[in-house]
């Protein structure tokens, strides 16, 4: 037999992708790559208990041209499936099952998800009664050494194994159970193969050979034994239970095969016999929608066809125009034509469950705004008709893949919304989808490391070379990263180490629930795929892809917390204003506008970032268009178009088009081609192209399938016609283009077409963002309180929006036990903090005390409250961070008394809630009842104004009533020395250059102390100040310089330099630190100067009053712009840089002419 025959008459049945996770090693499309190329027509994949890579295992199978045999390698519980006793049931058997035809696809799908919905315990596990259930059209193998038979034969008990194996013959039938043996060069599998043959011979069952497969070359044994050790946590060098004895776990060829078992011909030629039995076929491009029903309506497009005209009547008028009952009636043709009309009836139901109930739904996600019949039926709420977008980016008669309305529910209530849908089609119709974390290339180096034995900072300072870019390789780290090629090509350990990290990098780790994903249909879901179990939840073993490919109905239900913000926010105005809608708001306020094009959009959804701000502050913004615009251009790569874009709209007159065609296309964003719509509508209107076809040609361009688009760009110029002569596409040639225009556009078209941004979800966001935009602007305590109620979790964006509050003139009150709820509210002097800030209280304990204070009144002091608290479950600590926070204030004692106090009142009121309960069990006769003392606490000073903030930065981590660093705001403002969050944003944005210095000042909130190779320490600095906070690194000599200084809460004055870029920015070098004495005397050495214009004569003089009222240390001098040279004044007072004179001095000077120098 030659190399071929042998290759073709061997398959491999039994082997372990990489979704066996961290224990096989087989990447799917090099696993059928690599059997093509050995020439093996048919291979199959049997992960362990499961069949999460099935779908792709398919594709790829039938993409390489060989056939795929679905399988899985089950786990057997020895007794049944729902017995879960350590010693007994902990060890679970193997069991090797294939699926001959569909049938067997069906009922293995059922057994797999069986296994982890009943059988679950460590393992899935399934019993012989699924087994018998669900056994038709099933070949079963006997499988490893970890199988029965294996395990009962080495073990010495013969008659068990042959009980065994007639067992299983008897449930999967003759020509349907066969006996594997394997030969690893293990003595047990040795040891035990004649024994196997000997049942072979007895029973009649007949044999097959196998490799356990886990890796594809032999090579790979070393990088599948690191996999393995991920898995349990150990390194190689460790002993290992689960480490393969030899290296023979690989894919090999049928020639190898057929020598090791070449005394067993038989068993070769049955892996090709029982190849040839399996016929599984998956379906694809099906759409296997569920059925919508609802009571009262049996005919589903005539009622769908009511739903879009009497929203069209709603959204337009009784007198819409033609133009719009024609948009109508074609996407009704379509959707009915393709069979969606549940889809959308199906969405229409929840999201109408949603509002109904009062739970905020987003205007729109993705291409599905750009329909009218979804804008009409009210399951997106932007005008496709007023904002040009199309439905054919959506929907289209062309489009193979299905439709996907992504909704976006407010975070509090999305959860009921899915409970709605389980309820309405069923639970075992409903599930959630299964998501894979892989292993990054950080990971990967990290997880590689530990294996490896090294050390971690090796393995973290090997990492962190690694640039943080979205989804960087390994090997593209080592082409952008210098240093990182330096490392591998000069240090032995590290070239070993990425080595092996790049060959497992990619592999899945571990499985997850997919954020938004749910399956919906309209049978159970184990009828059609495999689920798992992971926690409560039902997950499907197939991703959302795989879902789709499928043809099931996959929704995203997306939690955006901006629509909480606004609920909340709403129902704060309607205390006020009953009658205010946010639905019903103008989108033409040039007050809201106004606001965007000065910056000030900190809070405002998607316009929050320093570069956004910019950017506004230079477009100036003045209908929806501009901000959908520019939501699609602040991206990587169109945001270059950008500066384009606004000169452009300032400058009308420079717009220049290649022809008149493009005018009505281009000109709603002057000129400049910003998304895909208008790609899609430059191939129609100029080419003659089908709204489909243009799709298609803008997918194509978008991925950079060159050989397509070039075809395209034929048909673009010149036009395409069919060979019967059917036009397809007139082309630009034949709408009078000029060939060479022609061609340049379609050039202009493919090289922003991947950049190009989906107008329909701009739209949808730009219209939320204007939403936020407006309560900011005509409502701002009530939406900055929503706002930061919302982040209570994220201390550096609560920091954020308080300092934003700050400098809109809202003062943020300090927690009060009598006055705040549990989340951030307006008041009518600013807006209150909430207790859900303070640390150690929950919502329930915080109910409780709402409910207390509701039903009887205010609590008079500490020990009224201790007292009243006593049955809520207010524990000491959470008094102690009450009191800390400055939530007792207002009850008539200073903190220090109450810390005094609060434990000796915190007793006393348990004590004589436990006596009141006696007595009221009768144990106290009624003259003997307990009553309460009332205690008074003795005279106590006040802690230090710095503790005190210190108290309250531990209760809720931030200062509230001020900032240890607020004396020196003034000096500050005039070193020009930005706050935190300006050089957190620079940094991020890469505004600042490499090496470039910067200095700031704040609070120290925390130092992380590490230790480099030779023992030194280094650290890693936190400063706060009121804008946010920002971090710096302090290599081995500067840290061992500051360390004294490096106390926490003590003010400091860093000055550093900017270090590399990552994709989070640039990192910060600290190179100097100053403590707040030091600070003093650099601030005394200096001069205030002022610039001015010799001739400003008035302004010399008022300054000079001004500087007499604010005598200080500080020298005053004048610079005069026009002469270049410095006034000092005779006479002159010097000045308090301390007190508020900044204020003063710029009602007569701008700020800008106003600093400290030298």
């Amino acid at each position: 037999m030659n190399n071929n025959e042998n290759n073709n008459s061997f398959v491999h049945l039994h082997v372990h992708s990489e979704y066996s996770l961290l224990d096989g090693a087989c990447r799917i499309p090099q696993l059928v790559k690599k059997a093509a190329e050995m020439g093996q027509k048919a291979i199959a994949v049997t992960d362990h208990g499961v069949m999460y890579g099935a779908v792709e295992f398919y594709q790829e199978a039938l993409k390489a041209g060989i056939k795929p045999i679905i399988g899985c390698e089950v786990y057997v519980a020895p007794r049944t499936r729902f017995d879960r006793e350590s010693k007994l049931d902990s060890r679970p058997y193997h069991l090797v099952l294939l699926c001959k035809n569909n049938k067997g696809y069906q009922n293995l799908i059922k057994l797999v998800s069986l296994g982890y919905t009943e059988g679950f315990y460590s393992k899935p596990r399934v019993d012989v009664e699924l087994l018998e259930k669900y056994s038709e059209g099933l070949i079963c193998l006997s499988a490893c050494l970890a199988g029965e038979i294996p395990r009962q034969l080495v073990n010495n008990n013969y008659e068990g194994a042959k009980k065994t194996a007639l067992k299983y013959l008897e449930i999967f039938g003759d020509g349907n159970y066969y006996l594997e043996i394997q030969d690893h060069g293990i003595s047990e599998q040795k040891n035990i193969i004649p024994l196997i043959c000997r049942l072979s011979k007895e029973t009649g069952i007949p044999l097959v050979a196998t490799n356990d497969v886990h890796y594809i070359e032999k090579e790979d044994a070393e990088m599948q034994n690191v996999l393995m050790c991920i898995q349990i946590k150990k390194t190689i060098y460790e002993p290992n239970s689960l480490k393969f004895p030899t290296e023979e776990f690989y894919l090999k060829s049928g020639q190898e095969m057929s020598e090791l078992f070449r005394n067993f011909p038989e068993a070769i030629v049955n892996t090709s016999i029982i190849a040839d039995k399996c016929n599984v076929e998956f379906e694809f491009g099906v759409i296997k929608l569920p059925k919508f029903h609802i009571d009262g309506e049996d005919d589903n497009i005539a009622f769908f066809r009511k739903l879009c005209y009497d929203g069209l009547k709603k959204r337009y008028g009784e007198n819409f125009s033609e133009n719009i009952k024609k948009r109508m009636d074609y996407e009704l043709d379509i959707i009915i034509g393709m069979g969606y009309v549940d889809y959308y009836l199906i969405v229409w139901d929840f999201v109408k469950y949603s509002k109904d109930n009062n739970i905020p739904v987003g205007p729109g996600r993705g291409s599905g705004a750009g329909s009218i019949c979804a804008y009409c039926i009210e399951i997106t709420d932007i005008d496709p008709i007023k904002y040009n977008l199309l439905f054919e980016r959506f929907l289209n008669p062309e489009r193979v893949s299905m439709p996907d309305f992504d909704i976006d529910f407010c975070i509090e209530g999305r959860q009921k919304v899915i409970d709605y849908v389980v309820e309405k089609y069923g639970s075992d119709r409903v599930s959630q989808i299964i998501a894979f974390d892989t292993l990054k290339a950080r990971a990967a180096i990290k997880d590689t490391g530990r294996t490896m034995g090294l050390s971690v900072k090796f393995r973290n300072d090997v990492s962190s070379l690694v640039p943080r870019d979205l989804n960087i390789t390994i090997a593209q780290a080592l082409e952008k990263s210098k240093e990182l090629k330096e490392l591998y090509d000069s240090n032995y350990s590290a070239h070993k180490l990425i080595d092996m990290s790049m060959k497992i990098e990619g592999m899945p780790r571990n499985d997850s629930i997919h954020a938004a994903g749910v399956v919906i249909s309209g049978v159970p879901v184990t009828d059609l795929v495999p689920v798992k179990k992971s926690g409560d939840a039902v997950v499907t073993q197939y991703t959302m892809t795989a879902l789709e490919s499928l043809g099931l109905l996959k929704m995203d239900f997306l939690g955006l917390r901006n629509l909480t913000v606004i609920k909340h926010c709403v129902e704060e105005i309607r205390k006020k204003v009953p009658e205010f809608d946010i639905n019903k708001i103008s989108f033409e306020d040039s007050e809201v506008y106004r606001m965007m094009s000065q910056g000030k959009t900190t809070g405002v959804f998607q316009f929050e970032s320093a570069g956004m701000r910019r950017v506004l502050s230079q477009l100036i913004p003045e209908n929806l268009e501009d901000l959908i615009a520019v939501i699609s251009l602040y991206r990587p790569g169109p945001s270059e178009s950008i500066p384009k874009y606004i000169s452009n709209k300032h400058n009308p007159e420079n717009i220049k088009y290649k022809h008149p065609m493009l005018k009505n296309i281009l000109d709603v964003t002057y000129g400049c081609m910003v998304y895909q719509e208008q790609v899609m509508e430059i191939c129609r209107t100029l080419a003659g192209y089908s709204y489909g076809r243009a799709d298609l040609v803008r997918r194509a361009m978008a991925k950079k399938k060159h050989s397509v688009m070039e075809k395209e760009r034929h048909s673009f110029v010149y036009g395409d016609k069919n060979p019967d002569g059917t036009v397809n596409c007139v082309g630009a040639v034949a709408n009078g283009i000029d060939e060479k225009d022609a061609n340049e556009i379609f050039d202009e078209m493919s090289g922003f077409a991947s950049y190009a941004f989906n107008k329909s979800h701009a739209a949808a966001y730009a219209y939320l963002a204007y939403q936020t935009a407006f309560l900011k602007c005509h409502y701002t305590k009530e939406y900055m309180a929503a706002l930061m109620s919302s982040v209570l979790d994220y201390t550096d964006k609560l920091i954020e929006y308080v300092d934003e509050c700050r400098k809109n003139n809202i003062k943020v009150l300090k927690p009060d036990i009598n006055k705040s709820s549990a989340y951030f509210t307006s008041e009518e002097s600013g807006i209150r903090y909430g207790l859900l800030a303070i640390k150690t209280l929950g919502m329930g304990v915080i109910s409780g005390i709402l409910k207390e204070r509701n039903e009887n009144g205010e609590f008079k002091n500490l020990q009224d409250f201790c007292s009243r608290s006593a049955e809520i479950g207010v524990s000491k600590v959470s008094v102690e961070y009450l009191i800390k926070s400055g939530a007792f204030d207002g009850l008539g004692a200073n903190r220090r008394q109450m810390i005094s106090n609060y434990e000796f009142l915190m007793d006393s009121a348990s004590s004589f809630s436990k006596s009141n309960l006696e007595g009221q069990m009768g144990l106290f006769s009624e003259e003997n009842s307990p009553t309460a003392v009332d205690v008074e606490f003795k005279p106590e000073e006040e802690y230090r104004y710095a503790d005190l903030l210190c108290f309250e930065k531990f209760a809720t981590g931030m200062y509230i009533s001020g900032h240890p660093a607020d004396p020196y705001k003034t000096a500050l403002k005039l070193m020009h020395i930005p706050d935190a969050l300006h050089v957190q944003s620079n940094l991020k944005e890469g505004v600042y250059s490499k090496n470039q210095v910067i200095s700031f000042f704040g609070a120290m909130d925390d130092i992380t102390v590490k230790y480099t190779s030779t023992g030194k320490k280094m650290g890693f600095l936190t400063l706060q100040d009121t804008s946010g906070s920002v971090e710096c690194t302090l290599f081995p000599e500067t840290y061992a310089k500051y360390e004294k200084k490096l106390v926490y809460g003590n003010v400091l004055y860093v000055v550093g330099k900017v270090s590399s870029k990552n994709s989070y920015g640039y990192s910060v070098i600290a190179d100097s630190i100053f403590d707040e004495n030091e600070f003093d005397n650099i601030l005394s050495s200096k001069r205030l100067c002022i610039k001015v214009k010799s001739s400003q004569k008035d302004i010399i003089r008022s300054t000079a009053e001004i500087i007499r009222q604010y005598s200080g240390e500080n020298e005053v001098c004048f610079y005069l712009t026009d002469l270049k040279k410095y006034l000092r004044l005779k006479d002159f007072n010097k000045i308090s840089i301390k007190d508020d004179v900044l204020d003063k001095l710029c009602e007569i000077l701008n700020v800008n002419d106003i600093g400290l120098i030298n």
